[in-house]
Order: C-alpha cells, then sequence, then structure tokens
C-alpha cells in the first residue's frame, strides 16, 4: 500500500469509533520468545514519507504519523526490514526508474547517517550478522513494489539489484506491458495479457540468476500461476493475506497458498484492515461514492501545491478519517496468520505489515513497537517458540538462502540482454 491507497481512504469513516480498551502488557513469557526471535518484516512504506515529507527514521516518537523509526524498531525488536520502493504510475508515468532512484537514495542516505543502527544488508548472511554482538542493527534491505519501476529494460532490473534490491514485486495495483495485476483485471479499459508475456518470463527468470526474490503480492491470479511455472526458487508474497477469510482480489485463494507451499514459498500476512478483516472491507467498499467525491476535492484544493504539503495534507485527512472507523481486533490479523499455516503450512508464512503505506490496523498493533503482541497472541493459539521464530522470520531467511542458492547455479549462464 501506499500515499495513492491512503488518499482513496478519506471517506471511509461514517461515525466516530469508541476507543478499544488498552491492551494488557506482554507476558515474560511472550517476551521473552520475541526478542529470541530474528524477525523480519517484508513490506515498509517509510521510503515515501521520507522522500515526500522529509521524515528523519532517526528522530524520536512521537514524530508524526506513522507507524516506524529506529526507536520504534528497537523497541518491537525489528531485525530486518524490506523497505519498498515504490512509484505511483499515473503521477510518474515516464519518469518510473528515476523516481525509484531518488526512492532508493532516501534509504541509502539514512543508512549513511545511522551507521550505529542499520546497515544495508545485500544477503541472508547480512541479515544475520546485523543482529549479531552487542551493537545490533536494523538489517536494511530494499524491494521494488511494481515491475512498471524498471521499464521494460532488463539492464535496468540489474542495476536495482547492484544498488541493494532484493525483490521486486511483479505488479502493483496496476497491469503493466508485461504482466497481469489484480488492482485492474476487472477493468475493460486496461490492455491485459492473460498473465505473464514472454518478456514477463525472462523477467522471471532473471530475477532468478541475480538471486532477486520473485514478490507475487498484487498480481492478478493467472499471472501468480505463471509466474509459478516459470520460476526455479521460490517466491514470496511480500505483503498478502488470506482470501478465504477476507474477500479482497490482493488476497491469496487456498489454491494459491498450496501452490506457494509446493514451490517452497512464502507468504507475508499484509496488517491493513481491509485485508484481514471482511466486516471492514465491505464497509469500506460501500463508501465508494463519497470517497470518490473527497479525492476530486482533495485534489483540487492542493493543485499546484509542492509534494510535501499535498503529502502531509492527505496523511493528515486519511489517519483523520481513519479514526473514525472501527478497527478490527487483533485477532483478525492472527486469523489470517494461522489459516495460512494451516492451508500452506507453518513453513510457508511470515509478516509484511505494509507499515507506514497504510492507515488502519487491527487493535493494539499501532507501531513496529506493538509486535510482541502478534508474538503473544499466537503464543495463546499454541504456537511453540520454534514455530515462531520461522513465522517471524525464520521462514523469509530460508527462502532468501534458497534464491541465494539457485542464482549461484543459474549465474553459470548468460544474462539476458534486453
Amino acid at each position: 500500500m501506499n500515499r495513492f491507497v491512503l488518499a482513496a481512504l478519506l471517506l471511509c469513516a461514517p461515525a466516530l469509533a469508541a476507543p478499544p480498551a488498552a491492551p494488557a502488557p506482554v507476558s515474560a513469557k511472550a517476551k521473552a520468545i520475541h526478542e529470541s526471535a530474528l524477525i523480519i518484516d517484508t513490506h515498509v512504506d517509510t521510503p515515501l514519507r521520507m522522500l515526500e515529507e522529509g521524515f528523519d527514521v532517526g528522530s524520536q516518537p512521537p514524530n508524526g504519523q506513522g507507524h516506524l523509526d529506529l526507536s520504534r524498531a528497537r523497541a518491537g525488536n525489528l531485525g530486518a526490514a524490506f523497505f519498498s520502493i515504490w512509484v505511483e504510475p499515473k503521477e510518474f508515468a515516464g519518469q518510473y526508474t528515476h523516481r525509484a532512484l531518488r526512492l532508493i537514495d532516501t534509504v541509502l542516505s539514512a543508512v549513511e547517517k545511522y551507521p550505529d543502527q542499520m546497515v544495508l544488508a545485500l544477503s541472508s548472511k547480512d541479515i544475520v550478522a546485523a543482529r549479531a554482538g552487542k551493537q545490533k542493527k536494523l538489517a536494511t534491505l530494499l524491494g521494488v513494489e511494481g515491475g512498471h519501476s524498471i521499464q521494460n529494460d532488463l539492464g535496468v532490473l540489474r542495476d536495482f539489484y547492484r544498488l541493494g534490491v532484493r525483490y521486486m514485486t511483479l505488479t502493483w495495483s496496476n497491469t503493466n506491458e508485461w504482466a497481469d495485476s489484480s488492482g485492474d483485471i476487472s477493468d475493460a479499459s486496461v490492455k491485459h495479457h492473460d498473465g505473464l508475456t514472454d518478456f514477463g518470463r525472462e523477467v522471471v527468470r532473471e530475477m532468478n540468476r541475480l538471486g532477486m526474490l520473485v514478490d507475487i503480492s498484487h498480481v492478478s491470479d493467472k499471472t501468480f500461476f505463471d509466474t509459478l511455472k516459470v520460476t526455479r526458487a521460490p517466491v514470496i508474497a511480500s505483503h498478502s493475506s488470506a482470501r478465504a477469510l477476507t474477500d479482497h482480489p490482493r488476497n491469496m485463494t487456498d489454491e494459491m497458498l498450496k501452490a506457494v507451499a509446493a514451490n517452497g514459498g512464502v507468504v507475508m500476512v499484509n496488517y491493513y484492515s481491509a485485508f484481514i478483516d471482511d466486516t471492514y472491507r465491505k464497509a469500506w467498499s460501500a463508501m465508494s461514492p463519497e470517497r470518490n467525491a473527497a479525492m476530486e476535492a482533495l485534489t483540487a484544493k492542493h493543485q499546484g501545491a509542492d509534494a510535501a504539503t499535498k503529502f502531509r495534507a492527505e496523511g493528515a485527512a486519511s489517519w483523520a478519517w481513519a479514526a473514525k472507523v472501527q478497527r478490527p481486533p487483533l485477532e483478525s490479523l492472527i486469523n489470517h496468520i494461522d489459516h495460512i499455516a494451516k492451508v500452506a503450512g507453518v513453513d510457508h508464512v511470515g509478516m509484511g505489515s505494509d507499515f507506514d503505506g497504510i492507515n488502519s490496523t487491527p487493535q493494539s498493533i499501532d507501531s513496529v513497537a506493538d509486535l510482541p503482541r502478534i508474538t503473544e497472541a499466537l503464543l495463546a493459539r499454541g504456537y511453540t517458540r520454534e514455530q515462531l521464530h520461522k513465522i517471524l522470520g525464520g521462514n523469509l531467511l530460508r527462502v532468501f538462502r534458497e534464491a541465494e542458492r539457485v542464482s549461484r547455479e543459474l549465474r553459470t549462464a548468460p544474462s539476458a540482454q534486453r
């Protein structure tokens, strides 16, 4: 998720909901398990806030609206995060790669500014090393959200890898020239490809060769199954949940969950309320006429304003409207993790929050500092320490290692020059 989606949520609130009761303290047992785990979040949208708003990830809370900063990351024992490089496809048409580079620069600059707290991780070993010793650092990784950012150029894909990008989501909510998206698959005005094109298959093969994780969040169902036929390495869904529980095309069917398991991949559960709670999703969907009107009014009001002003205005309005919506209980998120663990297996589920790209999260999950509450809730469901370590990060680390192994095998072959 991202600013575009945040702004689209402005009218999702008919009445101010009563605030939930303060959550109980996390138990000592849950804390101990959480602190002993290597926790990996595969999708945070903080780079857009850093670029547009000038947000300093090293600032101390309270530091405005948002879910992630270095202080709260330490409080939640976050060990590694993939910072999303997302380019709005309409606003930056023809400039996708340049915009992506601006976002990458923002993240790399933060790593340079806080070398005692952050380190650029280029491999699975780098993630482990970042958390070793007394001075634990946030292993900082990059993930390009949306294949349109390579502008149909495998050379750009390789350059992104050289800069530190370790996964790419094949599509965002927009279908690109070589892969269909779930976001517009029902839009007859959009040219679709019936899944992946031949060039799209080349992209997947080159990602395998590079060791870049293939991310199938956001893609259409046909693109998903086409990708599994091509890939030699396990795939990830960096921020998707279960469609059986919340009927949204961004989520994955049980058939897809089983296919990811057969592939050896991992599905990282998204925390966004509309993706994890069907009651919330239906209420939000019913507001579309008012939401569209609000979007038009907001655009008109800030026409000609600078990017930072527009970003702050959209964010403030979005969070204000979201505060009027009843957030789903934490149980809704835990249900998705539990469902995927039961359908695909406990080795194939992880965490991809979508922090800083969403304005509604389940109750008691207000920021990355609240991650121990997820551990406690899963512990209450009967998950063991070993299983929790897998869900919190071990499964993603395993997939990353396997992608690196496949890459070593494939790198003996020449790369596709296109």
